[in-house]
């Protein structure tokens, strides 16, 4: 119990020290009288000072540690003491050669401690024959040659150790042992106790020695590779607990901790050393090891004084486990705490000591000496005054550049966004423009390889290229509108005109569309005239816009009301539907330019409510949004009335232009009616089809263009959405699917790898259509493991002949898979191989039932008897009967050629209810009886 001796004394210097400080002022007075004499006094007879050399092997572990911090903390009772520290970091050489330049320093003793036993005897003796003391610290060496051994019993605690495990296994039991350094002394010390008490114990077996060099990341290693030693063994024992604790790390991380127990020894105090462990149920014990720091340097003090010493000083140990460990560590905090007191005191009296020693000549100075600390003192208080100003004006600068400081980095995180957003903005440009494009371009490119065109063809495909140039055209107009609002060149040319009239003339355009979709729409003016100063082409666009974004977000059989009032002196247009709405932060950025919400971008919704607002300003009124999420959205315009608002260039008096009808600018109303020509071109049904294709595409157009153009070869299921794709996925297991990546929801990429990770549609083919065709989201897409990504605008002869060569390669693999019947297959996925692996085995498995079928096996492997056929048709270009009959023939061959069984035995162990069946069966796939197969020289 050294811990406790030590703590007693420590507690009665610290008890000393502070009763040395509580005397007042007289007593302080007192001490640096006394202390100034003793000082005079000894100025004739100096002290003598003494150079302690410490060759330490290592200092990386806790307890190596706390050997030094005790050896430090002694030295401050011997301020005429110094200690030179040397760490040798585990390496002999390194501490050989440390100790050779500790002598040249000229200390007067060393204490060592020994990396290893046997290199050490020479180095010592030369040591020691220069008339240096030595004291051996932990570690022996095989010499006497030393003036003091200062350690534990390394042997005693390897005996207590093994009478804890002992008693702990109960006298049976697997342990695995954890050396530290085998060539040091405490290692083989502690291994040969921990055998002589194990003897005792027959039941007991030490399963294996690992070299655990007293280090966790050396330990960490080794136990991660005995991982399978481990598993089998109860009780790991480490010759410290630096090593336990490793070992204990790898298995927890491995999942095996709660099956061992683990031992260990040091029993360090301190929040990560062994007697925490042992108080988190880590450790089972550990046994007491104490460093002999502070004996060490006691011994020391006592050599060099000239006074005898005890030559071997054997430190005791106890064993610390679950019974005692709460009361020791409760003591060694406390201690630990009052070692803490302690230093601080001891630093308080160092500076006190030099305070004292700065101002002993203070008692001889005369007044002239007195008067001139007084000049000194005035000129250090005006310097003192002198830098608390600059120090308040340098605070009060730092203070403003931290203002600006932090003015710059908002201003900045700002302009990071802003340009975010519109870097995405734009990148989201090329696929708004794209996509019209690809209905201009592929249509006319389709009519100007067909040698002869119907009407009907003709027009359809006419139709929609001047659908999408119009689509095109308004994108345009909204880019220009944009530019010219950021420019500031955007003028209103107002004129005073029958706002009624207006907005019916707009709503009558819309009248068609909201009588296919079957939608409510209705325009309902307070007055049957109203005279507004407004600008025609601007507010024209706003209005479209608006009712557009309705019938957008409003589902067939809705609503959609106009309502126009006077509130106020200003006009109030409303435009309600009972849509899907907008969340709160839709509405909160509904007018911001580069805001996209929840949904996929849109370019002519993005520009336009943005060019709405910005419009609606420049009539100095107002534009506002109300919306509830599934319950409908309603927009609201207030416009002022008369023209007082409105300066002279603004206003035109020559009265209304119409210029829709002029031309004057492109009105989104020419859109309407447009959009809702619906190209059909029936396909050829009595052609005969490749196979079924699923297209996943948002954009309705090219959707529709793209089921009526390959609807031709292909059997067509289209989806608008990435989740509905995956579905319709699932239930048809079609023969190749076409998926746009730029989708709402789950997008292209999210839907490819799904297909590809399900163990149901692995095998698909995808092909990814798309308007983004830089490297990287090519990259990007064939990771997420597409077919084939084909880039907007597109060819529809290149897409006919990719899903053609697709098709032929997958039948490539179906011969393969058939041929090999998966043994020696190269090609395809992990996933078809898992899948036809797992089939097999199933077949295997219950090959000697006659009963086992199909409804069975898809069971076993999770599908429908649907999606079980679908998959093994896709993969092997033959039926689930087939290939089970298939695999018994297989083994029916392998047992007649390399077995003597009888027919009757091979018959039932293949799985045919009868040898006669077996028979029939065999000859009808092979021409051969099973006889004459055995017999014949092909099969031998």
């Amino acid at each position: 119990m050294s811990y406790t001796l030590r703590g007693f004394v420590a507690v009665y210097r610290l008890r000393s020290i502070k009763s040395r400080l509580s005397k007042g002022t007289f007593g302080f007075l007192l001490s640096v009288t006394l202390l100034l004499l003793m000082a005079g006094c000894q100025s004739a007879t100096k002290t003598k000072t003494y150079r302690i050399g410490f060759s330490q092997c290592t200092g990386g572990d806790e307890w190596r540690k706390t050997m030094l911090h005790d050896m430090k903390r002694e030295l401050t009772f011997h301020p005429n003491y110094t200690l030179l520290y040397e760490d040798a970091e585990n390496s002999t050489t390194r501490q050989i050669s440390q100790i050779q330049a500790l002598i040249d320093q000229g200390i007067d003793l060393l204490i060592v401690s020994p990396n290893e036993v046997a290199p050490f005897a020479k180095v010592i003796e030369d040591v020691f024959k220069r008339g240096i003391p030595v004291i051996l610290l932990d570690r022996k060496i095989e010499t006497e040659s030393y003036n003091a051994y200062i350690g534990g019993d390394n042997v005693e605690i390897g005996r207590l150790a093994g009478v804890f495990i002992g008693n702990h296994l109960k006298g049976k039991g697997r342990i695995v042992e954890i050396w530290g350094l085998p060539s040091s002394s405490p290692a083989q010390e502690r291994h040969r106790g921990l055998l002589e008490e194990l003897r005792k114990y027959p039941g007991i077996q030490v399963v294996k020695e690992l070299n655990g060099q007293w280090e966790r990341d050396t330990v960490g290693r080794v136990v991660a590779a005995e991982l399978n030693t481990l598993k089998d063994v109860d009780l790991v024992f480490a010759h410290n607990d630096v090593m336990a604790l490793g070992a204990y790390a790898v298995c927890k991380q491995k999942g095996i901790e709660k099956k061992l127990d683990f031992v260990g020894i040091d029993a360090l105090p301190g929040p990560n050393a062994g007697m925490q462990a042992i108080t988190d149920g880590i450790l089972k014990a550990s046994f007491l090891y104490p460093t002999g720091g502070e004996e060490a340097i006691e011994t020391a003090t006592r050599i060099l004084a000239g006074k005898s010493v005890k030559r071997e000083q054997v430190l005791n140990s106890i064993q610390i486990d679950g019974s005692n460990v709460r009361a020791l560590k409760a003591q060694s905090d406390k201690l630990l705490a009052q070692q803490v007191d302690i230093e601080k005191q001891s630093q308080r009296i160092d500076a006190l000591t030099q305070t004292y020693a700065s101002q002993k000549n203070t008692l001889y100075i005369t007044l002239a000496s007195l008067i001139v600390v007084m000049l000194l003192g005035g000129w250090a208080l005006y310097l003192f005054r002198s830098k608390q100003t600059a120090y308040r004006t340098l605070e009060r600068q730092n203070e403003e550049i931290r203002e600006q400081k932090d003015k710059i980095e908002a201003v900045s995180q700002q302009a990071r966004l802003a340009t975010e957003e519109k870097l995405r903005f734009y990148s989201y440009i090329s696929h708004e423009f794209n996509t019209p494009l690809s209905l201009i371009l592929t249509p006319t490119e389709d009519l100007l390889t067909k040698k002869t065109v119907s009407s009907h063809d003709l027009k359809s495909n006419l139709a929609l290229i001047q659908k999408n140039a119009y689509r095109l055209l308004r994108l345009i107009d909204q880019m220009l509108d944009l530019r010219k609002t950021d420019a500031g060149k955007q003028r209103l040319r107002t004129v005073e005109q029958d706002l009624v009239a207006f907005i019916q003339d707009i709503v009558q355009d819309f009248k068609r569309k909201a009588e296919k979709q079957r939608i409510d729409l209705r325009f309902m003016p307070s007055k049957a005239s109203l005279p507004v100063w407004f600008d025609e082409e601007k507010l024209d666009k706003v209005i479209v816009n608006l009712l557009s974004n309705a019938f957008k977000y409003t589902p067939k059989g809705g609503l959609i009301h106009v309502r126009l009032d006077v509130l106020d002196n200003r006009v109030c247009i409303q435009v309600e539907d009972n849509g899907e709405g907008m969340t709160p932060d839709e509405q909160a950025h509904a007018f911001d330019l580069f805001f996209s919400g929840t949904r996929p971008f849109n370019l002519s919704k993005g520009l336009g409510l943005a060019l709405s607002m910005e419009f609606i300003q420049l009539h100095q009124g107002d534009i506002s949004v109300k919306s509830e999420k599934d319950k409908g959205t309603t927009f609201t315009i207030l416009l002022p009335l008369g023209k007082d608002h409105l300066a002279e260039e603004e206003m035109d008096q020559s009265g209304p232009r119409n210029t829709l009808r002029e031309g004057a600018f492109v009105s989104p109303r020419l859109l309407v009616d447009v959009e809702e020509e619906e190209s059909t071109l029936p396909a050829d049904l009595t052609q005969k089809r490749s196979g079924t294709l699923l297209v996943v595409e948002d954009n309705d157009d090219i959707r529709t263009f793209l089921t009526t153009r390959l609807g031709h070869e292909f059997e067509i299921i289209a989806e608008g959405t990435g989740e509905k794709g995956w579905e319709r996925a699932i239930d048809v297991i079609p023969d190749l699917i076409i998926s746009d990546i730029m989708l709402p929801g789950m997008d292209g990429m999210q839907l490819t790898q799904r297909v590809k990770a399900d163990l149901r549609t692995s095998h698909i083919p995808v092909v990814l259509l798309t308007a983004k065709g830089q490297m990287e989201q090519r990259i990007e897409g064939t990771r997420a493991g597409a077919d084939a990504y084909i880039t907007k605008p597109f060819n529809t002869t290149y897409l006919l002949e990719v899903l053609r060569t697709t098709l032929a390669n997958r039948e490539k693999w179906q011969r393969r898979y058939a041929s090999d019947f998966l043994s020696q297959a190269g090609a395809g996925n992990r996933q078809d191989k898992k899948f036809l692996n797992e089939l097999t085995g199933l077949i295997e498995q219950n090959l000697t039932d006659p009963d086992f079928g199909v409804e069975k096996l898809s069971r076993d492997m999770g599908l429908s008897r649907v999606q079980l056929y679908r998959k093994v048709q896709a993969l092997l270009d033959m039926n689930v009967i087939d290939y089970v009959a298939e695999i018994r023939l297989k083994k029916a061959r392998r047992l007649l050629t390399e077995s003597t069984k009888t027919m009757a035995e091979i018959a039932y162990e293949t799985g045919f209810s009868s040898p006669a069946y077996f028979t029939t069966f065999f000859k009808q796939h092979t021409q051969k009886t099973p006889s004459e197969y055995r017999k014949s020289p092909a099969s031998a």
